[in-house]
């Protein structure tokens, strides 16, 4: 009887993570509910799906648009890039990269959340997403550290300012985005559901103990050790510029930009890493209850989303609204306009 019991005990266990998994996949639940007497929780996205994939795609075009003309910019610039701007160039190619792999997501959404591309690009737009995202997040990092450096201890940490070490420090940030987007990339599977006739593009963790260990990790390193570093360096600038009597205007300045910086940053990733946390409580099953989880269901939907909307806003904050881009805008047209003249002269 013990046995039975166990057993019995065991494959609940085991239905109930498997029932957290369907959840996720809630466009095919949507339709599974109207053919079986399944009692998972669910919400109707049907009124979801237009405006999401339209949102998706502005973004992505966007952010192809704006990363592209920065990275354009700073390719075609005659002179070599200063420490900040080898940052603001890795921060628009992460940011370009990750727009160019939206339209994937909105073509499944426009597709009621039916998978058309195959497993491995499955793998791999998720992979360059979430690669991209984490690499986006601590160039953000690293131009917060380089602000502190140069306004708060200009002298001191001179050194360490240098293009060869910004380059080192970019190659360590490209390493560890691609570290962080390997659960991605592992975990990542299409399944058919039979009953929706869809191939669901989702993550398939081998356990509960691994999901939860892999999304704190993931939390850990792309979102409290960020926000900390930028924060501190943030009021550190603040506190540096308010105590210099002959502060310049250039320097009030940068410190608005830092402000916005971090602004933005709060407004578009706290609440995508919020929702993530209480998802992992469902998931450890210290919440509980089938209208909580379908309201958290759709608020995912919604600040997924925002967060990409983070790599619109970067080229605007950093760099296109700043006086030196624009002087480099310029320079790149008048170099440009006098190859055409000197091309035009010869022919």
């Amino acid at each position: 009887m013990w046995l039975k019991h166990i057993l019995k005990q065991n494959a609940l266990r085991i239905n109930i993570y498997e029932q957290q998994i369907i959840i996720r996949l809630h466009a095919a639940i949507q339709e599974c509910q109207n053919n079986t007497n399944t009692t998972a929780c669910s919400f109707d996205n049907k009124g979801w799906t237009f405006m999401i994939t339209v949102y998706i795609l502005i973004v992505a075009v966007l952010g192809i648009v704006f990363n592209l003309f920065v990275v354009m910019v700073f390719c075609l610039h005659k002179k070599a890039c200063t420490v900040p701007e080898i940052y603001l160039s890795n921060l628009a190619a992460a940011d370009l990269i990750l727009s160019s792999f939206l339209p994937f997501w909105a073509v499944y959404t426009a597709n009621k959340f039916n998978w058309p591309f195959g497993s491995t690009m499955c793998q791999i737009v998720a992979l360059c997403i979430v690669m991209n995202a984490y690499c986006s997040i601590y160039f953000l990092v690293l131009v917060s550290i380089d602000r502190y450096l140069a306004l708060v201890h200009p002298l001191s940490h001179e050194r360490m300012r240098r293009p060869k070490y910004a380059k080192l420090a970019c190659l360590l940030v490209w390493a560890l985005g691609l570290l962080l987007g390997v659960p991605v990339f592992m975990y990542r599977k299409v399944a058919y559901n039979s009953c929706a006739n869809k191939y669901i593009c989702f993550m398939q963790y081998p356990s509960i103990k691994i999901e939860l260990l892999t999304e704190a990790m993931l939390i850990t390193f792309s979102f409290i050790i960020p926000i900390f570093i930028i924060s501190f360096c943030t009021l550190k600038i603040i506190r540096a510029l308010n105590h210099r009597l002959n502060a310049q205007n250039t320097e009030h300045k940068a410190t608005t930009l830092v402000l916005a910086v971090l602004l933005s940053f709060l407004i578009c990733w706290v609440p995508f890493h919020l929702v993530k946390i209480i998802e992992m409580l469902f998931t450890a099953e210290v919440l509980e209850g089938c209208d909580l989880h379908r309201h958290i269901e759709a608020t995912k939907l919604i600040v997924i989303y925002l967060a990409f909307f983070n790599s619109v806003l970067n080229p605007i904050l950093y760099v296109i609204v700043g006086k030196k881009f624009r002087k480099k805008v310029k320079d790149v047209f008048k170099q440009w306009s006098a190859e055409r003249t000197s091309t035009l002269s010869l022919s």
